[in-house]
């Protein structure tokens, strides 16, 4: 009797620790960061953000290449991800339920602000184009359907009195758009990303690439409209140009889910700004996220956990 007994005792333990059961495995963090395509920015940032996490927290990361901000803000919504990369008008537009959400979508909270997007509209030299007007009867990849890219591309066509109606629209990511450009099916893209972008730098080994200027009344239209866009400048040599050019640019932040406890959202942002170098590492365009301007242009409300963080770093 006492050895069937003991038998049944060892055969539960051993049942449990198949299911963790007592193992500590249940209280892993397991974390699916929402980024973009792989050749822009929020991919290898989105990267190196999980394997600080996994390093510094023993949490697992899955790391999902997206259509980048609006199809992450739905995959924050759904419960599908835990964190995601997304730029401050797709945020905002969210959070009002307007352009591509149709009703209010507020499930998501931020956890810092982190470095500026520049909207390039690119082309050759040998294309003719040299003002967003010449787009005009164009082929013109705008970025892919409900993206962050083409969020900007509608809002500076209409800064612009323009519409999809004036050319040909290609609905592309960057690498789509730019091998459009490359082989003579597009003639011009809409790239929204930090600088350098790796799909135009990419251009310009073969080809003399041009950025059309965001700039004049234009560019005073757009952010009468819409208030989140800045001015700013695509330095000389970015792409081989001799000169800097004028653009719009727009934050892009770092989101979690709202229902994240506390706790973990200030170990996350704890452990991200502890731990810069690393994640600045990840692309030239990441150099810009700093401590200081974890507040800058954010739009949408702060999760409490990265607001407790902010608070205690002096953060204002």
């Amino acid at each position: 009797m006492k050895r069937i007994s003991f038998i049944f005792i060892l055969a539960s333990v051993l049942f449990l620790s198949a299911c963790g059961g007592g193992s500590g495995a249940d209280d892993r963090l397991f974390l699916t960061i929402a980024t973009g395509g792989q050749s822009g920015v929020y991919y290898p940032l989105g990267a190196s953000l999980g394997k600080l996490y996994e390093t510094e927290l023993g949490a697992k990361s899955s790391v999902q290449a997206t259509g980048a901000s609006v199809e992450n803000i739905n995959l924050l919504d759904q419960k599908r991800a835990e964190l995601a990369i997304i730029m401050g008008d797709a945020a905002s537009q969210a959070y009002e339920g307007t352009g591509p959400f149709d009703k209010k979508v507020q499930s998501f909270a931020t956890v810092a602000s982190l470095y500026p997007n520049y909207v390039q509209v690119i082309t050759t030299k040998d294309s003719g184009i040299e003002t967003i007007e010449d787009l005009k009867g164009k082929r013109v990849g705008v970025g892919a359907p409900n993206s962050g890219v083409e969020l900007n591309a509608r809002a500076i066509l209409e800064a612009y009195g323009m519409s999809y109606d004036d050319f040909e629209e290609d609905f592309l990511s960057y690498s789509e758009a730019i091998d459009g450009i490359k082989n003579g099916t597009v003639d011009a893209a809409f790239v929204t990303s930090g600088i350098p972008n790796p799909a135009v730098t990419d251009l310009s080994t073969t080809h003399e690439v041009k950025v059309i200027p965001i700039e004049g009344e234009g560019m005073k239209k757009l952010k009468e409209l819409y208030p989140y866009y800045a001015e700013n400048t695509i330095p000389k040599g970015t792409y081989g140009n001799k000169e800097d050019v004028p653009t719009a640019s727009i934050m892009n932040l770092l989101v979690v889910r709202r229902d994240m406890d506390e706790e973990t959202v200030y170990r996350l942002t704890k452990t991200m700004f502890e731990n810069l170098e690393k994640i600045q590492s990840s692309h030239n365009a990441a150099k810009a996220i700093k401590l200081e301007t974890a507040k800058d242009s954010v739009p949408v409300p702060f999760h409490p956990g990265a607001e407790k963080y902010l608070k205690e770093a002096g953060v204002e």
